[in-house]
């Protein structure tokens, strides 16, 4: 089975990695991918930092290196895979992200990025978040590959998330994670967060944030430091759509926190977003065809429109981690990471509203 991207043909491997027997069925995987490996050849290694997939690396030397990504338990309903594939074939395409060699039945095989993952200590340093910003530029001045203008991705997923939360029946229902029927009790509404969700639109989109090809999910983790070149590349496209530049931006400010222990205290100083946002517009405006040159007014516009949509990313992962809660079998309190998007998004929402 083919799935066509444009001229080129992606390989569709029909084998179902199980996660209980991972080593047996990522070989039957790799004998297809990759036929002249020896099995008793092949290192495994498993990563950890995900909290939606499994990640196992591949490889008989450093000449090559096969990311297997297992995809979580019912992701299906909130990710859409083909046009994760679509993503990651459009990034690669442009230069920005890892050759996927294929398809299996449950995920995807694709190219290791040299280099380390990000350390959150980093975040802060000028050398490091000056290159992020301009490679987020970079992916953000891709244009869509047909003439028609792209729908964003910020409403309807974030609708779907509230239909799938609605028709299940999950905020009040039982629920089958290890958490507290307390911490669950502290949830909002399901109407109380439909309502925000409406607010955030009406507030929102009136804003003027351009539509951009955006990463979506840029943690650490999805980070990849080569210090030897000099450089950072971006992985994970799952969630890659085009959304508002707002929104991508304000979501890695908000990824400062952490995941495991969420921290706001990190979130990055205005002086930090100031000089962060001007990197990042000075390669905008030049991949763009702009005059590169970059006003403190402009710094300014895209600060405020970076702080209020960091609000709908808050909201956005909050909405995520409910739905997650229930259906990942993931190790990761789901719960307490709702909580605490969810009370940030809260706790700034008056004060972002009312910037000018």
């Amino acid at each position: 089975m083919l799935h066509e991207h444009s001229s080129c043909p992606l390989l569709h491997i029909d084998v179902h990695v199980d996660e209980s027997e991972a080593h047996t069925s990522v070989l039957d995987l790799l004998r297809m991918l990759r036929p002249h490996w020896r099995p008793q050849d092949i290192r495994m290694k498993t990563f950890t930092e995900g909290i939606t997939n499994r990640l196992l690396g591949c490889s008989v030397d450093e000449s090559d290196c096969v990311l297997v990504r297992v995809y979580g338990q019912q992701t299906e309903l909130f990710v859409d895979r083909q046009r994760e594939v679509e993503m990651f074939r459009l990034l690669h395409a442009h230069g920005r992200g890892p050759q996927i060699y294929c398809s299996f039945r449950n995920g995807i095989c694709y190219q290791f990025v040299p280099g380390d993952v990000l350390e959150d200590r980093l975040l802060c340093q000028p050398s490091i978040y000056k290159l992020i910003a301009a490679e987020m530029a970079r992916i953000h001045s891709i244009c869509p590959p047909n003439a028609h203008p792209p729908e964003r991705l910020l409403w309807t997923k974030m609708s779907n998330f509230l239909t799938l939360l609605e028709d299940s029946g999950k905020l009040s229902g039982p629920s089958t994670a290890k958490h507290s029927s307390k911490l669950r009790k502290l949830l909002p509404s399901l109407a109380m967060l439909s309502a925000e969700a409406e607010s955030l639109e009406r507030h929102l989109s009136p804003l003027g944030s351009p539509t951009v090809l955006c990463h979506n999910d840029l943690l650490t983790k999805n980070i990849i430091h080569d210090r030897e070149q000099g450089r950072v590349s971006f992985i994970d496209y799952e969630y890659a759509e085009y959304n508002y530049q707002a929104f991508d931006i304000g979501n890695h400010f908000n990824e400062f926190a952490g995941v495991q222990d969420i921290d706001y205290s990190r979130w990055p100083s205005r002086r930090l977003q100031s000089d962060w946002l001007e990197a990042y517009l000075l390669t905008y405006k030049h991949c763009t065809g702009q005059d590169v040159s970059v006003t403190r007014d402009e710094v300014t516009r895209l600060y405020v429109q970076v702080c209020k949509f960091s609000l709908a990313s808050n909201f956005f992962w909050g909405l995520w981690a409910i739905l997650q809660s229930h259906y990942s079998s993931i190790d990761f309190d789901f719960h307490r990471y709702a909580m605490a998007r969810l009370n940030r998004y809260f706790e700034k929402k008056e004060e972002y509203f009312l910037m000018k």
